[in-house]
């Protein structure tokens, strides 16, 4: 949270999504908390109202993905819901009507947003390509952006977004979301056998480990011996990811190894990979030209790498993560939107 002596933020922009709440103002600055939509929906106007009144904003602006989330009937009244959750927050913390933005890259009013949910539905990869646009240098290029949960996969043309499609639907019949990442993906959603020894050992299909425990492994994530968002609860150390690995093969802890853990990691890490490069090679294809720079983003970088060394093309790359650093690309939409609302950002 902000500091009380920091000066107030002109635009505090909100990026709603379903397993967490990020937020930034555009000079650096964000804050990203854990929040289960599916679970906590009716507490959303509460928790946006601490993360707001603790910043102080003049403006509020926010784009979404948690309208998703299985608590909803539909994606409108997913949105519906989180615009009115935005709005409630922003009037309690006397920060004005807030703006929503939308796919078509506008900020709207919110009854403008509540009449075009679909526009304002999963609408901050849009926000984020816009950012991503303006550190390429090439006419064209494509941005990878591996998070906790997906992957977005988005064209850059003339150093503007240039999407095959603008819905999720759209977007993962064209491979550019692909609904893999490096926490919440659960394990047999990747993989149907693991390697064990010398033997090949069948997944469960129950959510026994998570993608979180691969990466976890393999050094990518940082350790914390409290209980968590895990698939069993449980801390996010080494030890416990093993025993998730276990469990998910229906073995005995005591005879999965650290090293045969972390080398189902790297078995799963490979299967990513492998479905992130199709993704890419997929929407460079269908566009018709091989992009002449990538723009990495998102806390996934080593499994973009991964993805692109198996395409083996020579292209430039730029990481958003070194040249943002890592706090603000894990919430570049929050402050790509923070950007465009202040009009910083083309």
């Amino acid at each position: 949270m902000p500091q009380p002596d920091r000066p107030r933020p002109d635009v505090l922009a909100l990026d709603v999504g379903g397993a967490n709440l990020k937020a930034a103002d555009g000079r650096g600055w964000t804050h990203s908390e854990p929040f289960a939509m599916w679970r906590e929906w009716q507490r959303l106007p509460d928790a946006l109202t601490q993360i707001i009144g603790a910043a102080s904003p003049r403006r509020v602006v926010a784009t979404m993905t948690g309208e998703i989330a299985d608590c909803f009937v539909s994606r409108a009244a997913g949105v519906n819901h989180i615009v009115s959750a935005i709005v409630a927050a922003a009037e309690a913390c006397d920060c004005g009507e807030p703006g929503i933005y939308l796919t078509s890259g506008r900020i709207v009013p919110p009854s403008e947003a509540g009449a075009r949910p679909l526009e304002a539905a999963a609408s901050n990869w849009h926000a984020l390509a816009r950012l991503a646009a303006a550190h390429v240098t090439q006419d064209c290029g494509v941005l990878i952006d591996i998070g906790s949960t997906t992957t977005d996969v988005v064209p850059l043309l003339d150093r503007r977004p240039a999407p095959l499609a603008r819905d999720d639907p759209g977007r993962m019949l064209s491979g550019e979301l692909v609904y893999t990442g490096i926490e919440r993906t659960p394990l047999p959603a990747l993989v149907r056998s693991l390697p064990h020894g010398r033997l090949r050992r069948p997944v469960a299909s129950e959510r026994f480990a998570d993608s979180r425990d691969v990466w976890l492994l393999l050094g990518e994530l940082t350790e914390s011996g409290k209980p968590c968002d895990t698939a069993d609860g449980g801390p996010l150390t080494v030890d416990a990811a093993r025993i998730r690995i276990a469990r998910s093969m229906l073995v005995e802890p005591a005879e999965l190894t650290v090293g045969d853990a972390v080398c189902a990691a790297r078995w799963c890490a490979e299967v990513q990979s492998r479905a992130i490069a199709r993704a890419i090679d997929r929407v460079a294809r269908t566009r018709g030209w091989r992009p002449r720079e990538i723009v990495i983003s998102g806390h996934g970088e080593r499994l973009a790498r991964m993805a692109l060394a198996r395409l083996g093309w020579t292209v430039d790359t730029l990481s958003l993560p070194t040249t943002l650093g890592a706090a603000v690309s894990r919430s570049a939409p929050a402050h790509a939107l923070a950007l465009i609302a202040r009009e910083d950002l083309p």
